[in-house]
C-alpha cells in the first residue's frame, strides 16, 4: 500500500489570531493576549470569534490589555454580540488566571475595568474576586413582563441585574421572561441583565440568568451570582457566604460584609478552567 503524501503546510495568505478558551462554570470566553495594544477588533469581528456555528464559540471575549491607572493589567470585556460591557464575574476569574498565567505572577492579580478595580486571587483552579462596590440598590417593583406581573428587584454589581423570585426554577420560561425584564422600559435605556432564584435552603440558593448581550440564557454569570446573593440577604436576611448553584451544575461562593452604608469587601469564589488553544483567522 502507497503512504499517504505527507501535509504540506503553506504560509497562510491572510492574517492568524492566536486565542485561548476557558469557562468559568460554564460560561465560557476567547482570551487574547493584547499586552501591545496592537490588536483592534470591531464588533462584527467580535461576534464573529463568539459565533458557535461559524467562529470559536463564547458567551464572551476578554483582552489583556496594559494598565491605565497603576494595575498589573486592563481587562476589555465584549459580549458575544460585540458590544463592550462594564464588566462579568465569570470572565474576572477567567481573565485573572490567564493574566497570572502569561505575566508569571502568583499569588493575586489586580486589574482595571468599567466598573473598577478587581484584584483576583489565585487558588489552583479556583479563584476568588474581589469586586467592585455594587451600587443602584432598588426595592422591588411590580412590572408587567411578557403578560406575567413579577416582582422585581434590582441591584448593580459591575453591570445592571434584576432578580426574580420564583417558586419552581425549572418551569421558569427564562428565555421569553429574561427578554422581557431585559428590554423593559422601566431598565431602558441601557437594559439589564435578567436572574430567576430560589432558596434551596439556609445560606444556599439557586439561579438561572438570561444575559444582556449574550440574549439568551447561559450556564453562569457572575456578576449575577453576586446580585442574587445580595438580594437573597435583603430579602431573607441570607448570611454571608452564600452558596449559589447556577444552570452549568456548579455551586460558587459569594462573601460580602453589609452595613448601613451598603456592601463591602464582595467576594466571588469559584473555578476558571482552561479549556483549549488555538489559532483562528482573523475576521474582517
Amino acid at each position: 500500500m502507497d503512504a499517504a503524501p505527507a501535509l504540506c503546510l503553506h504560509p497562510r495568505p491572510f492574517p492568524m489570531l492566536h486565542f485561548t478558551k476557558m469557562n468559568g462554570a460554564g460560561n465560557d470566553f476567547v482570551l487574547l493576549d493584547n499586552r501591545d495594544a496592537t490588536l483592534h477588533l470591531s464588533p462584527s469581528a467580535i461576534a464573529k470569534l463568539c459565533d458557535r456555528h461559524r467562529g470559536i464559540g463564547a458567551d464572551g471575549l476578554l483582552m489583556v490589555e496594559p494598565a491605565r491607572e497603576g494595575a498589573d493589567y486592563r481587562m476589555r470585556y465584549f459580549n458575544a454580540d460585540g458590544g463592550e460591557a462594564e464588566m462579568c464575574g465569570n470572565g474576572a476569574r477567567c481573565f485573572g488566571r490567564f493574566a497570572a498565567l502569561i505575566g508569571n505572577k502568583t499569588g493575586s492579580v489586580s486589574f482595571e475595568t468599567m466598573a473598577g478595580r478587581i484584584t483576583a486571587h489565585l487558588r489552583g483552579s479556583q479563584v476568588q474576586i474581589a469586586m467592585s462596590k455594587p451600587h443602584s440598590l432598588a426595592p422591588a417593583a411590580t412590572l408587567d413582563v411578557a403578560g406575567s406581573q413579577l416582582d422585581v428587584h434590582f441591584v448593580n454589581t459591575g453591570v445592571p441585574h434584576a432578580v426574580v423570585w420564583v417558586d419552581d426554577l425549572e418551569a421558569t420560561n427564562v428565555r421569553a421572561l429574561g427578554a422581557g425584564l431585559r428590554y423593559h422600559p422601566h431598565f431602558a435605556p441601557k437594559g439589564t441583565n435578567a436572574n430567576f432564584a430560589k432558596v434551596l435552603g439556609p445560606g444556599s440558593i439557586a439561579i438561572r440568568t438570561y444575559e444582556r448581550g449574550v440574549e439568551d440564557e447561559t450556564l453562569a454569570c457572575g456578576t449575577g451570582m453576586v446580585a442574587s446573593a445580595l438580594i437573597a440577604h435583603q430579602c431573607f436576611s441570607t448570611t454571608s457566604p452564600v452558596s449559589v448553584l447556577v444552570r452549568g451544575g456548579d455551586t460558587l461562593e459569594v462573601a460580602f460584609e453589609h452595613s448601613a452604608q451598603g456592601y463591602d469587601n464582595v467576594q466571588l469564589t469559584g473555578p476558571a478552567d482552561f479549556v483549549f488553544e488555538g489559532s483562528v483567522e482573523l475576521p474582517a
